[in-house]
């Protein structure tokens, strides 16, 4: 099953098994369109592009709770998954909360961003990991 956007039971059940006091790393697996789907006149653009878009403009949000992009990179190819499971690109980004990652999402600055990140992505996965030890 695609998936683009969290639900609101996803994201309470994140909040509710996530302790509030340790960094969180988001692990982003994406998929991109060929076509980036606009729901406005955003302009054309491939999917790839709408998310460098989105990668320069949600930069700012990123920084301003304290988090940063610690791994980004080209997929090659999965050893074990299903077949028709595979990513264009792997991005991992360290948040010192779950709180910060909160506070980045719900920001009016982030909601006026994450409209080229829908229009990216034909599939993704956001995943919610806590380090090692902690």
């Amino acid at each position: 099953m695609n998936a683009v956007n969290h639900t609101p039971a996803q994201l309470k059940q994140v909040l509710a098994d996530t302790p509030k006091d340790q960094p969180v790393v988001m692990l982003n697996l994406l998929r991109f369109r060929d076509r980036a789907s606009y729901e406005d006149d955003s302009g054309e653009r491939s999917g790839r592009e709408a998310y460098e878009l989105y990668i320069q403009e949600a930069a700012a949000c990123v920084s301003a709770v304290g988090a940063e992009v610690i791994w980004s990179g080209h997929s090659v190819g999965s050893l074990i998954a299903p077949p028709e499971e595979t990513w264009d690109q792997v991005l991992l980004v360290r948040y010192p909360s779950i709180d910060a990652f909160m506070a980045m999402i719900e920001s009016p600055e982030y909601k006026g961003v994450v409209k080229h990140r829908t229009a990216a992505l034909s599939d993704s996965r956001l995943v919610a990991n806590l380090e090692r030890g902690r």
